[in-house]
């Protein structure tokens, strides 16, 4: 098969992002161009190439055994451009440039922009991207250069260091009085593989679970709005007057604190410089995070 017209990497990644998310207008979306431009490219595309990429269905998009070459040859583009990225990314000699940090959404307000804060102003040749994301973005990818992460077991493919461990207990409003039967919220089925889900269904009927979230500052949030009771990180439930546990820590909830990057960048000096200022603040923090200190977060910026 002789393409008429040279395919440029745009094609490959207007490919891909079709077949990665089965609509044409998704896939426009993330590539940030409109729907007409990616529907008359990808016409363009397969003319040039003299062959249909996708069958067309009321479902989306599927590629064909062409379509499919196609993406796989994307993939492997993809992943040349990254390491590519990577590599020049570790040559760098002094903290400089574009940090992206990615962490779920209750790390951020307490700990994340705090400490970010007190990097960049130790760093000021780095700019930061903080992503917040409740799902693990691809560091192989460059979707982030560092991500702060919440698990029993990190990624093989990624490097770094545990942080402390994170201690949950059970948490009501401090201002009710124990109940016989509360309601209850929870975390989601979709969350840590539905762990923190079937905690609160050994202890709670179907009937007396009123609401779930996928996210971890959103479970704080209506436990503290009176909605039901619910399992917290004793970080965020301590951290808050208008909570107060209702008892011990749950040891089957534990999870650990991770600080992790791609092998490729660890030596990357704004990579380091962060891992190591990151990783000395929160170890003040270390009781905090793991239920044995009542207390907010009060981050400081390690001693040179």
């Amino acid at each position: 098969m002789i393409a008429k017209d040279p395919l440029v990497w745009d094609d490959f990644r207007l490919v891909k992002a079709i077949a990665d998310r089965g609509a044409l207008t998704q896939a426009a979306a993330h590539l940030g161009i409109n729907h007409s431009t990616a529907f008359r490219r990808l016409h363009q595309i397969e003319a040039a190439l003299g062959t249909t990429l996708f069958e067309r269905h009321r479902t989306g998009y599927v590629p064909t055994p062409a379509g499919e070459a196609m993406v796989a040859a994307a993939g492997r583009m993809e992943e040349d451009v990254a390491g590519f990225g990577r590599a020049v990314a570790g040559r760098a000699s002094t903290p400089a440039g574009l940090l992206r940090v990615t962490a779920a959404a209750s790390f951020v307000p307490t700990l994340l922009v705090p400490l970010l804060g007190r990097f960049l102003a130790r760093y000021p040749e780095v700019r930061a991207d903080l992503v917040v994301a409740e799902e693990a973005l691809n560091l192989s990818r460059r979707d982030a250069d560092v991500a702060l992460r919440a698990g029993n077991d990190p990624p093989p493919n990624l490097v770094g260091r545990r942080l402390s461990g994170i201690a949950w207990a059970v948490y009501g409003r401090a201002d009710e009085s124990d109940a016989s039967d509360p309601p209850w919220v929870s975390l989601s089925d979709s969350v840590a593989g539905g762990r923190y889900a079937r905690f609160v269904r050994s202890r709670a009927t179907a009937d007396r679970i009123v609401l779930q979230l996928n996210t971890v500052m959103g479970l704080r949030e209506a436990v503290a709005a009176g909605i039901g009771v619910g399992p917290l990180p004793c970080y965020a439930g301590d951290a808050d007057p208008a909570l107060r546990r209702l008892g011990a820590v749950e040891p089957e909830l534990g999870a650990d604190l991770w600080l992790l990057t791609h092998p490729d960048l660890r030596h990357a000096p704004r990579v380091r410089a962060f891992m190591d200022f990151a990783a000395e603040a929160i170890a003040g923090q270390r009781p905090a995070f793991e239920g044995t200190l009542a207390a907010a977060f009060d981050l400081q910026p390690p001693v040179d």
